[in-house]
């Protein structure tokens, strides 16, 4: 069973920039999409960005396109999350998340895609 670690997350003033961090167990790492969610208080989890096996596709919910990218070091079995020009509507809890194996594509943005998740790190974005 995949085992996934998240780090990275922190305090940031409003502006600033975090990036967050994903370590995965096992060898198929890159022959799974990727992606990151996150949790509000209150919210519902929200599929934030997916990026496909080889990380040739991404996907990004609206409200962090332009600021935030979403990456993979399949060598390492790591995907990150480049936050920018954070907003205190950021904070939340993000999870890292396995995709499906041969996801397509157009499945990115498709948040039942993805079945196991990692713990969580919190980001916290102050005003």
């Amino acid at each position: 069973q995949v085992q996934l670690v998240e780090s990275g997350g922190g305090l940031v003033q409003a502006g600033g920039s975090l990036r967050l961090s994903c370590a995965a167990s096992g060898r198929t790492f890159s022959s799974y999409s990727m992606g990151w969610f996150r949790q509000a208080p209150g919210k519902e989890r929200e599929l934030v960005a997916g990026i496909s096996a080889r990380g040739w596709s991404t996907y990004y919910t609206d409200s962090v396109k332009g600021r935030f990218t979403i990456s993979r070091d399949n060598a390492k079995n790591t995907v990150y999350l480049q936050m920018n020009s954070l907003k205190p509507e950021d904070t939340a809890i993000y999870y890292c998340a396995r995709g499906q194996l041969a996801t397509a594509a157009t499945a990115l943005g498709d948040k039942n895609v993805y079945d196991y998740w990692g713990q969580g790190t919190q980001v916290t974005v102050s005003s």
